[in-house]
């Protein structure tokens, strides 16, 4: 009962206090789930961060929901999905609600700009901070700037990236150099 409590809380103040979406969400909750809780390591929130890419829906969402599976199975899962969305939703009830009196307050606008900007750098201080621990030869330099620039400026869609990467990472590991690590040799 105890750990269920934890991961509800856990998700529940990172719902709360994370600005900027689910993308924002990743350091903070790599630095909760790996450094302060020690419920991971680096390379298991590295394949949490995968799959939870990798599938439909709000990436924060799906971490809390993988975090909360591998912790404490089905139930866990559901609890950490409900720590996470919960804020959220009773934030954007009070905001509606708010909002429908004061929505046009230049006020009100220019601090929305200004959590765009501070959610725009966490945005950015997840992707370095992910790529460090990903981006460890040339082949998975090129594969990212690759993905970065087919996405933004030619507007291919994420999804057909996914799957091209899934599919250059497999021939990559069948044709490409072949280390002592591909091998099986544990040296």
């Amino acid at each position: 009962m105890k750990m269920y409590l934890q991961l509800f809380t856990t998700f529940f103040k990172l719902g709360l206090f994370t600005i900027g979406g689910g993308l924002a969400m990743i350091p903070l909750m790599r630095d909760l789930i790996v450094e302060k809780k020690k419920w991971m390591d680096d390379e298991e929130i590295v394949d949490c961060l995968a799959v939870s890419q990798g599938l439909p829906g709000i990436i924060a969402i799906n971490m809390a929901t993988y975090i909360g599976n591998q912790k404490k199975g089905f139930l866990g899962a559901v609890v950490s999905t409900v720590g996470v969305i919960l804020p959220s939703l009773l934030i954007i009830i009070a905001i509606v609600e708010l909002l429908q009196g004061i929505g046009d307050n230049q006020y009100i606008q220019g601090a929305l700009v200004g959590i765009k900007a501070a959610a725009t750098g966490l945005i950015a201080y997840s992707a370095i901070k992910v790529g460090r621990q990903i981006l460890k030869n040339a082949f998975s330099w090129i594969m990212a700037i690759g993905a970065f620039v087919v996405i933004v400026f030619l507007g291919v869609n994420a999804v057909w990236t996914i799957v091209a990467g899934i599919i250059l990472g497999l021939l990559y590991e069948y044709f490409g150099p072949k280390t002592p690590e591909k091998e099986g040799d544990p040296s």
